[in-house]
């Protein structure tokens, strides 16, 4: 195996450069605040956790955890979603804490994906969790704020899908009752979004043809709120019948926050089925392919941390927001240079602390030996800033006599 060259990164990470940063924290500060008005109060977990405990609990998949020991054997993993860790935290430190708990974070995640070309291995989520609230109402409240979330991260055209995996649950029971196998790699096929090979698959089972209808009329089961009736007559099992009752009802609190314009119903999406255990939802912004955020409902995990409570939750992923918003410009304070000679540092200094006591102004100080050689390069631009050497400033003071 050949040693890095000095500048190579591993695949799957990257450096963020300051006007990249800029954004990424104009993204998380805006977001975190539009949390905290709604009652959700900030949380930070470790970048470590135990395998054995939060690693098996998460919603990552086994083979995508980097692993590593610790000096006594213990297998470690570098946590892959807040989701798990806080459903920990929930149900230890703050157990004594009466629900419903609202909590919000922002950090960065690890995935071992580093063999699929484009992903990043490392990336950041900001979300909520919603702990201790099984209620159609609490489902409402957070997919109403992952669309407040996503208006302040500057995110202007969106849509919240939003499904539930009772619906399909009950109705693979109902038409393929036994035939698990069968259920699964219908599943499988939905969440990877390959309709193509769900109606081959279903062909593939001889069905006969009024189910075969049935099953492929699923992938129709997409709009507002008429499909809720729609999916009322699809399937009369009684798991997706409570299903189509507790997603109409999310969507008549949503109407009522007055959100549902950012909605559409669509059955055929089902999550992670092995995680999620209600309503679940995915946004997707225009001009790109990608869920900008995703959540929904998992009443299973607290208990296996020994505090069983339903709960739900979104998580906003930041780096994919960045790219949706990454050409627009974010606005910085001013920029003041102060040039001084060695005779006026005392008072330069003295000058510059003050600017940056009043807080408007990002303030700037440079030592200079011969004023005449960078003092003719100031050149003033039509928007009003002075630009030196490629960097923009809203003013130069000088002190140099």
């Amino acid at each position: 195996m050949s040693k890095p060259k000095v500048f190579e990164k591993p695949i799957g990470v990257k450096d963020y450069l300051p006007e990249a940063v800029a954004k990424l924290r104009a993204i998380e500060f805006r977001v975190l605040a539009c949390m905290e008005r709604w009652g959700y109060n900030q949380i930070i977990t470790p970048t470590l956790e135990y395998y054995d405990t939060v690693g098996v609990a998460s919603s990552t998949e086994d083979k995508k955890l980097f692993k590593l020991l610790d000096r006594k054997g213990k297998t470690l993993v570098l946590r892959s979603e807040l989701t798990a860790p806080i459903a920990r935290v929930a149900s230890s430190l703050l157990k004594e804490v009466a629900f419903p708990l609202r909590l919000s974070y922002h950090s960065n995640v690890f995935r071992a994906i580093e063999e699929e070309a484009g992903r990043d291995s490392e990336f950041f989520q900001t979300g909520v969790e919603l702990v201790g609230d099984a209620s159609s109402e609490a489902d409402a409240e957070v997919v109403a704020l992952a669309i407040a979330s996503l208006q302040a991260a500057g995110v202007d055209t969106f849509k919240i899908a939003l499904g539930h995996v009772g619906f399909l649950n009950g109705l693979f029971q109902e038409t393929l009752q036994g035939r698990t196998d069968a259920q699964q790699a219908l599943k499988e096929h939905l969440l990877n979004r390959d309709y193509v090979g769900y109606r081959e698959a279903i062909k593939s089972l001889a069905l006969s043809p009024e189910v075969e209808r049935e099953l492929v009329g699923v992938l129709r089961l997409r709009g507002g709120d008429e499909i809720c009736e729609q999916a009322r007559m699809v399937s009369q099992d009684p798991i997706a019948q409570d299903a189509i009752r507790h997603l109409c009802e999310v969507w008549d609190v949503l109407k009522a926050y007055g959100v549902s314009e950012h909605v559409v119903i669509d059955l055929t999406m089902i999550g992670d089925f092995s995680y999620y255990t209600g309503m679940t939802f995915e946004g997707y912004a225009a001009d790109l392919g990608f869920p900008v955020c995703s959540g929904g409902r998992y009443d299973n995990l607290l208990s296996q941390f020994g505090r069983p409570a339903p709960a739900t939750g979104f998580a906003l992923k930041t780096n994919r927001i960045l790219e949706v918003i990454g050409k627009d410009a974010v606005e910085q304070p001013g920029r003041v240079l102060i040039a001084y000679d060695a005779e006026h540092r005392e008072e330069a200094l003295k000058l510059a602390k003050d600017k940056r006591k009043r807080g408007d102004v990002s303030v700037i100080t440079q030592l200079v030996t011969e004023p005449a050689s960078w003092t003719d390069r100031v050149v003033k631009r039509e928007d009003g800033l002075l630009e030196l050497y490629g960097a923009l400033y809203k003013d130069i003071v000088t002190l140099v006599h």
